[in-house]
């Protein structure tokens, strides 16, 4: 699930905003299982979600791309 800087940089922007969004639809996934009290399967999986999501934004920005929230 967690993609490398250099693998980021080399997607194209198109690409870029449709994992952020799937990556985005998985953290809400992970974070109502959390808020219900059931055990999610992978708890470090969270983390890993965010700082990707933050990598892609962050390549977003810098490659001209608007932000999306």
């Amino acid at each position: 699930m967690a993609l490398k800087i250099k693998e980021i940089e080399s997607m194209k922007n198109e690409e870029l905003k449709a994992k952020l969004e799937e990556l985005k639809k998985e953290l809400i996934k992970h974070n109502a299982q959390i808020a219900t009290g059931t055990n999610p399967k992978s708890p470090g999986q969270v983390k890993v979600m965010k700082k990707t999501i933050a990598r892609i934004l962050t390549v977003l920005k810098t490659k001209g791309g608007e932000k999306k929230q």
